[in-house]
């Protein structure tokens, strides 16, 4: 039996699309990465930066989401504690996103959760000065940022996962 917050009905939940992904959608990515930058260095670290090796990522999703990420580069890759870090998002909204869409966004170096924190979409594009802004149309969208990565991020593996709600 699945338990649910006190405001979240059956019907509520089946009507809030869920994505599962290894990264933010669009805006939300870069401009989550850059909330990390400027937070406390053990909070700095994101999925991004690893051993001096270079990175990867997973779409978890389906083909019924609402959000589908098709591709995701950075350069520099590896990336490098100290230095600025670009990233690309390309994907697709597969229907109109609008305000009150949020992003539940847990980050982990090794088994050992850093970060979970429940992002607004709309919010963190404003903030960012992201191209996209709400509501955002179904399209494909491109989002290209660049941040400047803390020096004392720690060496090791990172996981970033997110949920997509609308």
């Amino acid at each position: 039996m699945q338990l649910l917050p006190p405001l979240l009905s059956p019907a509520l939940l089946v009507e809030m699309r869920f994505v599962h992904l290894t990264v933010v959608f669009f805006g939300i990515t870069t401009s989550s990465i850059a909330a990390l930058v400027q937070q406390e260095p053990i909070i700095d670290a994101d999925s991004l930066v690893r051993n001096g090796q270079g990175w990867d990522w997973k779409d978890c999703g389906q083909d019924t989401d609402a959000v589908r990420i098709q591709s995701i580069d950075i350069s520099p890759d590896p990336p490098k504690p100290g230095k600025d870090l670009t990233v690309t998002v390309t994907g697709i909204a597969k229907e109109r996103i609008e305000e009150g869409a949020y992003v539940d966004v847990t980050v982990k170096l090794g088994l050992v959760k850093i970060l979970s924190k429940e992002f607004d979409v709309c919010e963190e594009a404003q903030n960012a000065n992201a191209s996209i802004q709400c509501p955002v149309e179904e399209g494909t969208y491109t989002v290209k940022q660049t941040v400047e990565l803390p020096k004392e991020i720690p060496p090791g593996k990172y996981s970033l996962e997110n949920h997509y709600y609308q």
